[in-house]
């Protein structure tokens, strides 16, 4: 199966793909984001071929309609990450029976928060108010929740009402879900603990120094 940009064009169509190329040419060359995104409509379609192989050839006769399906799917599809395209598609292909649509693929990349094991915004929020302390030991439905928890402040958490602070976690949750969603791997930072003891040793000089320094402090005069 060709890729977008190897297939033909009808002639009904070359008018229309010639502005298309003219309007890419001015944009400057392909973005990463241009490239994946091109990548997963691609794998989308081929994971469609093999999955509704008889429908999909009904659907998409020739090189043509196959080409001005794929340039209208990813236009279409642009506003949702390449990972959440392609999530969705393994979802409905393991439970969709017939070649899924255009609206199928845009219905479940809206709602695909579960397809990454994100909870919703509220279900989050209670999760984070009702978790013991220590937070950082307890076992969280998704790391998003854990962090946006953080940001958002623990005692503010426990002590304001939903009204007061749920904006404020709402805003941190949804940030760190747009970084899943765009396929970004969250991390706990950790901050490497102080030693108990110091391993610096002064030398017999810098102890004599500092001795005085702290009767000078003290007003303590040599005897």
């Amino acid at each position: 199966m060709k890729k977008i940009d190897q297939l033909a064009v009808p002639d009904l169509l070359k008018k229309t793909a010639r502005l298309s190329e003219k309007k890419d040419s001015k944009a400057g060359p392909q973005s990463k984001s241009s490239r994946d995104h091109v990548d997963a409509i691609n794998q989308m379609f081929a994971e469609f071929e093999l999955a509704y192989h008889n429908q999909y050839h009904k659907a998409f006769p020739d090189e043509g309609a196959l080409n001005l399906a794929k340039k209208y799917w990813l236009n279409t599809l642009a506003v949702f990450s390449p990972e959440l395209i392609l999530k969705a598609t393994r979802q409905l292909v393991l439970s969709q029976p017939y070649l899924p649509t255009i609206a199928n693929v845009a219905d479940t990349c809206k709602n695909g928060l579960s397809l990454f094991g994100l909870p919703s915004i509220h279900d989050a929020y209670l999760e984070a108010c009702r978790k013991a302390s220590p937070k950082s030991a307890q076992q969280w439905s998704h790391l998003a929740v854990y962090l946006a928890g953080r940001a958002t402040g623990w005692f503010e958490l426990a002590n304001q009402t939903e009204a007061q602070i749920f904006p404020l976690f709402d805003y941190h949750y949804s940030q760190l879900m747009q970084r899943v969603l765009h396929g970004e791997e969250l991390k706990v930072s950790v901050a490497t603990p102080l030693p108990e003891t110091s391993t610096v040793c002064l030398s017999a000089n810098e102890n004599l120094s500092r001795l005085k320094e702290l009767k000078t402090h003290l007003k303590i005069q040599e005897g």
